[in-house]
This record gives C-alpha cells, structure tokens and sequence, in this order.
C-alpha cells in the first residue's frame, strides 16, 4: 500500500492509494496558499469535500448562491454538485481540504448538519480541524497502523464539525427522526450477517415500515432496502478482496443463504459477478 504525497512551500497534497473503509474513508486532503483571484471549476466532484479557511478570504458559489467567507469559516461540496470558489483580489485565502466517502459520510455530515441547502460552517474554537490535517501530513508511508491513524484523524474531524453544529443550536437534541435513522443504521450494521428484512429495522425502532422509507429517503436519499442491500454489497466487497472465503462463505456472511441469489444481487450493484470481481480487485493479502 502506498501513499502519494506532494509538497512545496505553498501547497501540500496527500492521498491514500488504497481506500479500505466501507462507512467513512480518506480519499484525499490538502493546503494551499492560494494566489489573488485563483480559481477552480465549475466543476462537478464524485466525493464529499471540505475546505477550511486558515487564513484570508474568498468565494464559494453553489446552487446559484456565493458566500463570501474568511478565517475560520468552511464550505462543504456534495457529490454531483456544480460548484466554484475563487480567493479574494487582496487577501486571497489559505485553506485546508479533505476529501472522504463513504456508506455513512452523508450521514454524519446531517449529523453536523451540513448539507447541499447549509454548505457553510464556521469553527472558531481551536486549531483542532488543522491539526487534524497536518497530522494527516506526516503520514507518507502506507501500512496498516497508517491507515487506522487516517481514519481515526477523520473521525476526529467529523466528530469537532458535529461538536461546533450542536453548541451553535444551543444544545438542542437530535430530532426523533435523525435518532430513528442513527438506531436504524445501527441495527443494520450490527445484523447484516443475518436475513434481515426491512420489516425487522421497523419492528426494532419502533415505527412503521412507511415512516421508515421516508426518513432513509428525506436523509440520506435512498430507501432502507437500498441502504441494507448497498451494505451488504460493500462489506462483501472487502471480504472478496481481502480474504479467500469461497463465494458461499461469503454470501452467508453478508445474509444470503442461497450464492445464486447472492451473485445476482451483486452483479446488479457491482457491475461484476463476484469471481470476476475478486479477481480484479483483490490484494493478495491474505
């Protein structure tokens, strides 16, 4: 496993070579002391991005709307979104960017409720979200204990993003459907070995099966099934390409007691029957 790094006096760039995390992974992070006026896109991105501003000022333009934002403030960038921010004529900013997915990325962002319609956010408590970075930064060579180091330094950062959003709402509780749809994900992660059913994460919340499918869709965009089966698909996804389980193994591991019926679903999703699939992407590491 390998990392790409690059460093100058004015940028830094690191990015993982190897994404092993199904629920929250590092795509990329990086520093820039921009020059005035610089610019990217319109561009469209395939990944959640965030940029926090350390020094100076700028623009962000998304959904036809610019912020004009300075030190200490953020903006989020959605997957599939058009998006363009510039550093301001005379005091043109330096900033900071991770770049991460994830099955439940978009769910710990509603967490600090960030989104495509709230973009911005401010954090001005401490130097926590930079330091997370330049720790990042120091991490050039690739191993296992790397790797839980970048993720855990993720989970750092979400975690101040959520801290900041819940002390700006005057400690206000998560709404019963933000706690319904965390019990739920939840319930998933910890039976997904099993034949669940969608009935079965109603049952266990507490509510309807209906209700349920509105939340999954008003917060994350998919139906539960969606969500439950993508799980599945993702966590036998590491094992194919991590372990020399057989195929049946596999499919009982992720609750499928039947391979055929398990291949399809997979091919469905994947793109590649699971053989094939193993056979591209596995890492030999076993």
């Amino acid at each position: 496993m390998k990392i790409k790094y690059f460093e100058d006096p004015k940028y830094k760039y690191l990015e993982p070579q190897k994404k092993q995390s199904v629920d929250l992974f590092l795509c990329y992070c990086g520093m820039e002391n921009c020059t005035p006026s610089h610019s990217y896109g319109p561009a469209i991105r395939s990944q959640y991005l965030i940029h926090y501003i350390i020094d100076g000022e700028g623009s962000y333009t998304v959904n036809n709307t610019t912020y004009k934002l300075k030190k200490n403030q953020g903006f989020l960038i959605c997957p599939n979104m058009l998006t363009y921010y510039e550093a301001d004529k005379t005091n043109p900013w330096t900033y900071m960017w991770i770049g991460f997915n994830g099955i439940k990325a978009q769910t710990y962002l509603n967490y600090a409720n960030l989104n495509e319609e709230n973009a911005i956010f401010e954090y001005s408590k401490d130097d926590s979200l930079k330091n997370y970075i330049f720790e990042m930064f120091k991490l050039k060579e690739m191993d296992h204990s790397t790797e839980l180091k970048l993720e855990g330094l993720l989970y750092f950062f979400m975690s101040k993003l959520v801290e900041t959003r819940k002390s700006t709402s005057n400690q206000k509780s998560y709404k019963n459907t933000e706690l319904y749809l965390e019990k739920s994900i939840e319930f998933i992660e910890n039976n997904y070995s099993h034949n669940i059913k969608v009935n079965d994460i109603a049952k266990y919340i507490g509510i309807n099966r209906s209700y349920l499918t509105n939340i999954f869709k008003k917060n994350i965009n998919v139906s539960p099934q969606e969500f439950l089966v993508n799980y599945k698909i993702d966590k036998a996804s590491e094992l194919l390409k991590n372990t020399s389980l057989s195929i049946k193994s596999i499919a009982a591991s992720v609750g499928y007691s039947d391979p055929l019926t398990f291949s399809k679903i997979f091919k469905k999703i994947a793109g590649d029957n699971p053989k094939s699939y193993r056979e591209k992407n596995s890492s030999n590491r076993y």
